[in-house]
């Protein structure tokens, strides 16, 4: 009997600790893909228990302070707990200080002994043991008629001996059944190396995180540097990023038509969110003045205020004409003729005050201005002559002033809009100069095709449809949506909806904007869900796209 069983039983444990160690090195490499940290600790825990049969465990991270466990993961299979991670019921339990009220270690918590000292800690009943404080342990087995006995407690080491955290096992269960027994040598080595290993995974991963931290604090501080040279311009970089990820993450869970193969992972995510942090950074090198154009006349100051001026001066001269005509009647006495001088100086006043209401209107931009417009603005800069200071005669508008004034279409001139259209070269160029690790590298197109068209008349390459990104296309929508409908801008209220979505919808249908994603756009109510979120309340109206703009 002896002599045929033997050789099985050793086969049976070599086979089970070969199973074990496959499933080490699996959960090693899935380990190292993961980047959510509460995820990472979560699967962290979940191996351990996996690997030694563990009824119940516990994941601690140490706080910044280096003085401190927080309880992240808690999981108890038989009691069915599960707080932390991605259970719905969070962690309410207190910090475990790592020094106690009289400046000494806490060595008597078992957790807080392994990270003070580096060491694993293996009980095989905590009832018994009688280095650590377990009454805590012992009032919860009273609440809830649990039995805590074997407990398995390893420190979590970065590769520079640094504690990150604690690993905490309970109860290991003789495999088949629920039987408690201790944890076994084996079950302590393979936790201990998953341990190194998790702990290898979480500390690169804080590092990303603190590195991604670092470099999107980096991005704040250029958009704040942009927000202070135009407070318009920064809200506009923090909205476009959310609604350029509101719908690419609807892009994404479309699952029929054109679309239907897009798909995003969490790296694609984060360097579309990025892309959308920095796709106006190059409006760092734009003049402010020109960035907040409020009216057609502004430069560093709003040019009507001159015009006004000089309304003034003509109003005056004509009034000193009439004077002098009347003092040139004051010996013969003809009433009549002055009563027609009077008259005659009101007219001219009252068209003087005319001209001057209707240069006003059209100093502020719209989205039109009708050709008789432009051409009362360039006969009005030309029938008044007024005397300047050098007392030369000359034209009451400068060219300059009639080119400003007889824009089209918003308040910038095509050189100023050449000027702002720059921006996108010199973000492009910024964004290029930066060595972009391999998941980021499809930054600059993402952020730098925002203002291409699909129909291949776009800036600053003339980009058609087939030669964009799905996300460079999706951040052309965000963009253009942002700011028909932003309120903060100077020379425009915010749209409605309604007309927002109309004027979307035309360019849609021009070739501007991406056909298959304004779909998504509109048919799930993203547009909407942005709306509810930035815009101010009386922007919301019903949205009838079978109306004419």
């Amino acid at each position: 009997m002896t002599t045929t069983t033997t050789p099985n039983l050793e086969l049976s444990t070599v086979a089970s600790l070969l199973k074990r160690l496959e499933q080490l090195n699996t959960i090693g490499a899935s380990l190292s893909k993961e980047r959510d940290i509460t995820r990472l600790l979560e699967q962290i825990l979940l191996a351990a228990k996996e690997l030694t049969h563990a009824d119940g465990g516990t994941i601690y991270r140490m706080l910044e302070d280096g003085k401190t466990l927080r309880f992240e993961i808690l999981r108890t299979d038989s009691l069915n707990i599960a707080m932390g991670g991605s259970a719905s019921q969070a962690i309410h339990f207190p910090d475990l200080p790592l020094i106690n009220a009289e400046g000494n270690n806490n060595d008597s918590l078992v957790a807080a002994y392994s990270a003070i000292h580096r060491v694993t800690v293996n009980i095989e009943d905590a009832y018994s043991a009688e280095l650590f404080d377990f009454s805590g342990t012992r009032l919860f087995d009273q609440k809830t008629g649990y039995r805590s006995q074997s407990f398995l407690t390893v420190p979590m080491c970065s590769h520079e001996g640094e504690v990150i955290g604690v690993l905490q096992l309970i109860n290991a269960q003789k495999p088949g059944s629920t039987e408690v027994v201790a944890f076994s040598a084996a079950d302590q080595q393979l936790v201990e190396s998953l341990s190194s290993q998790a702990a290898i995974a979480l500390n690169n991963r804080q590092l990303m995180a603190q590195l991604e931290n670092l470099f999107e604090s980096f991005i704040g501080m250029i958009n704040l540097a942009i927000d202070e040279k135009s407070h318009y311009t920064g809200g506009h970089c923090q909205r476009v990023p959310e609604l350029t990820m509101m719908l690419a993450e609807a892009a994404a869970q479309t699952h029929e038509g054109p679309l239907a193969s897009f798909a995003l992972s969490d790296l694609d995510r984060y360097a579309l969110k990025i892309a959308g942090l920095l796709h106006d950074c190059g409006k760092i090198t734009t003049p402010v003045h020109v960035v907040d154009k409020a009216s057609k006349l502004q430069t560093l100051f709003d040019r009507i205020a001159l015009i006004d001026t000089r309304f003034e001066v003509l109003k005056r001269d004509v009034e000193i004409v009439a004077l002098r005509k009347q003092l040139s009647l004051r010996t013969c006495q003809d009433a009549e003729t002055e009563n027609k001088i009077n008259l005659d100086v009101r007219t001219q006043l009252t068209a003087l005050d005319n001209e001057r209401d209707f240069l006003r209107q059209v100093n502020q931009g719209g989205e039109f201005m009708q050709d008789a417009k432009i051409a009362r603005v360039r006969d009005i800069g030309s029938k008044h002559l007024w005397r300047s200071a050098e007392g030369v005669q000359t034209s009451f508008l400068t060219a300059d002033e009639i080119e400003n004034l007889c824009i089209r279409k918003g308040t910038l001139t095509n050189a100023e809009r050449d000027i702002i259209n720059y921006h996108i070269v010199a973000t492009i160029k910024m964004l290029e100069k930066l060595p972009w690790p391999k998941h980021m590298v499809n930054v600059p197109e993402y952020a730098g095709g925002h203002h291409e068209r699909m129909d291949g008349k776009g800036y600053p390459k003339g980009l058609t449809r087939e030669q964009m990104s799905v996300p460079a296309r999706i951040m052309g929508i965000a963009d253009i949506f942002e700011a028909l409908t932003a309120s903060d801008r100077p020379y425009k209220p915010g749209m409605k909806l309604s007309q927002a979505m109309r004027i979307m919808n035309q360019l849609k249908d021009e070739g501007h904007i991406d056909a298959d994603l304004f779909d998504i756009f509109f048919k799930q109510d993203i547009y909407r869900l942005y709306a509810e979120q930035f815009l101010n309340p009386l922007q919301l109206d019903q949205v009838n796209l079978n109306t004419s703009p």
